[in-house]
């Protein structure tokens, strides 16, 4: 059975939790996930797992990830919207997106970081808008994800768009960037980045 990029992006979280919880080390973890990237069949994503008593199951790793996102999901917003003006922001760590987040610099800069978000409802749209300005959204490897902004004597990037785990929240990015730049990218959380660190320190 031919393998959807949902597929390929369970087993990648697996491999994921796996490094954090010391069950493989740094160079095992990317030899594994490059072949999870590369897989055709379902075949190949089950010998990546086959030895992870984490994953035992085929229904294991989906039913996890629904329900991490179910916790993260509901709530009060606790921002709807940023402005910086000569100056700059910063949304990132443990806060609630509303279901609709509108951003704006003007000579000035933000950082929109959800890898550590909660979220108010199913859906969140974040608008965009810089001008002479900068601005970055982050988001987390198994986080949906649309960019549909444009850019206009500037760029507006996008290096996020895919799709997430079970029960994942869909993030919709749009907006302009005027004599600025927007750009929207896929970074890996922190705890799984300290993970990573001390599994080389510990092989060094």
């Amino acid at each position: 059975m031919r393998v959807s990029d949902a597929e390929r992006e369970e087993v990648a979280e697996a491999l994921r939790e796996a490094v954090a919880e010391g069950r493989l080390d740094m160079e095992e973890f990317d030899e594994r996930l490059g072949a999870a990237l590369k897989a055709r069949t379902r075949g190949d994503l089950a010998t990546l797992t086959r030895d992870l008593p984490s994953v035992a199951g085929s229904a294991a790793v989906p039913a996890r990830a629904a329900n991490a996102w179910v916790e993260r999901t509901g709530g009060r917003a606790t921002s709807s919207g940023a402005f910086a003006v000569w100056g700059g922001f910063a949304r990132r760590g443990h806060w609630t997106v509303g279901r609709t987040f509108t951003a704006f610099t003007l000579w000035g800069g933000g950082v929109i970081d959800l890898r550590e978000a909660h979220f108010e409802g199913a859906e969140a749209n974040i608008r965009c808008f810089a001008l002479f300005g900068g601005m970055s959204v982050v988001v987390p490897p198994d986080l949906e994800c649309e960019v549909k902004g444009i850019g206009i004597l500037g760029g507006f990037g996008d290096r996020a768009s895919g799709p997430g785990t079970p029960g994942s929240p869909r993030v919709t990015v749009t907006g302009l960037a005027l004599f600025g730049g927007i750009g929207a990218e896929r970074k890996e959380r922190k705890a799984v980045k300290a993970a990573a660190k001390a599994a080389r320190k510990s092989l060094a």
